[in-house]
């Protein structure tokens, strides 16, 4: 048998070694591509009265809501942010105006939330506070004046918050001039 040279040994072994990283690769390929097909999940049908239908402030609606906040607010030259949430507390919208301080995305926020929560501006729930201080540690609620709810049918499906302006009162009059652009 004839000894190969150094040369031929080192270009059989590339040549050895790419066939079977192509084939190795070929496979990998060929069973990367073929997903197994997943099982159908089962469908659960649920009895009649098991279920509840909610009502929910739409995008452009929240969005006229927030609008007509911060365009109140502007009128007397405040500088806010304004924030729409919806029945579950989920932001919709949030418009933060022009010089708001960085303090007020967050506030506007927690003072929608806290409204829809309650069902009720935040000027009276900070009043509560005096008979149930703890209401205060609630996770993601602020009891200060700038929180307005939205109700359809006497069941609160949104909150409007503004904060920025000097005072809660300013807040919640920019606020309530939001909610009241949705009965027009």
């Amino acid at each position: 048998m004839k000894k190969l040279s150094r040369r031929a040994r080192i270009a059989t072994g590339g040549a050895v070694i790419a066939a079977v990283a192509a084939g190795t690769f070929g496979t990998v390929s060929a069973n990367a591509s073929a997903p197994a097909s997943p099982a159908a999940a089962p469908v659960a049908n649920v009895k009649s009265g098991s279920t509840t239908t909610s009502t929910h402030l739409t995008v452009d609606a929240a969005t006229e809501a927030a609008q007509a906040a911060l365009d109140a607010a502007e009128r007397e030259n405040q500088k806010v942010t304004v924030a729409v949430v919806d029945r579950n507390g989920n932001t919709v919208v949030t418009l933060r105006g022009n010089g708001a301080g960085p303090q007020s995305y967050e506030s506007a926020q927690r003072k929608a939330y806290t409204a829809v929560s309650w069902n009720a501006p935040t000027s009276e729930l900070a009043k509560r506070l005096e008979q149930a201080p703890n209401l205060k540690d609630i996770p993601g609620t602020l009891f200060l004046g700038g929180g307005v709810p939205v109700a359809a049918k006497g069941a609160p499906i949104a909150g409007i918050g503004v904060a920025g302006a000097p005072s809660g009162d300013l807040d919640e009059k920019f606020a309530a001039a939001g909610a009241a652009a949705l009965g027009h």
